[in-house]
């Protein structure tokens, strides 16, 4: 079943400003983190130490302090900037609707989630591959199969069964939503779980709409 969107509704439930959730989602693995404070700390040093040579010498002084500055917050805003791109992804679709539906089956697949070199005891470089469960929903209403959600498994996943009750945001290019363009992340209200990749919606006005919506 889709409940299609009234105007404006869509960017309620979709903020353009991150949350914090989604701050949390994008702000990524410690590998993540580490490289993030690297390019920080490099950049704002290198930056301030330019600032500092040209502040009474050139205009451009006062431009690589401000760059400096910039750097140093990267750790806060890179996050930042990286959920507001992937809410925007969302929020550009002209057509929404709430989907109720059922998890029609589900089945765990293996993700290599990053790559990298390493030398083994003998001194040769070695691939090695960091790899994590996943867990896969298909979802159907009465009209048929309509998508997938998919998101790192869990302890609290084993709750999850087929034919349970799912809900989330259906995005398309058209308004008969003859294509599917994306899924939001997924709400099971018999389990009282949310479930995705990353958190698209402000759950707790989602759910409320779809009291409103549904009963």
């Amino acid at each position: 079943m889709l409940i299609p969107l009234k105007p404006g509704e869509l960017l309620r439930l979709i903020p353009a400003v991150a949350t914090g959730p989604q701050f949390t989602a994008c702000s990524g693995d410690p590998r993540k983190l580490l490289q993030r404070v690297l390019i920080s700390v490099i950049g704002g040093v290198i930056a301030l130490l330019i600032s500092q040579t040209l502040l009474f010498r050139s205009q451009a002084g006062p431009v690589f302090l401000v760059v400096g500055f910039v750097f140093l917050l990267y750790v806060l805003w890179g996050p930042i900037l990286e959920a507001g791109r992937r809410n925007a992804v969302l929020r550009r679709y002209p057509a929404a609707a709430i989907f109720e539906g059922v998890v029609a089956d589900q089945f765990r697949r293996e993700v290599v989630e990053n790559r990298r070199e390493q030398a083994n005891r003998q001194g040769r470089l070695e691939l090695v591959e960091n790899r994590r469960t996943w867990l896969c929903l298909e979802l159907e209403d009465e009209d048929g199969y309509l998508g997938q959600i998919r998101f790192p498994l869990e302890k609290k996943h084993e709750q999850i069964r087929r034919g349970m009750v799912i809900r989330c945001l259906v995005l398309s290019e058209r308004k008969d939503f003859s294509r599917i363009g994306a899924l939001s992340d997924g709400w099971l209200p018999q389990v009282k779980q949310w479930v995705g990749e990353y958190p698209y919606l402000l759950r707790p006005a989602f759910e409320e709409l779809c009291l409103r919506r549904l009963g």
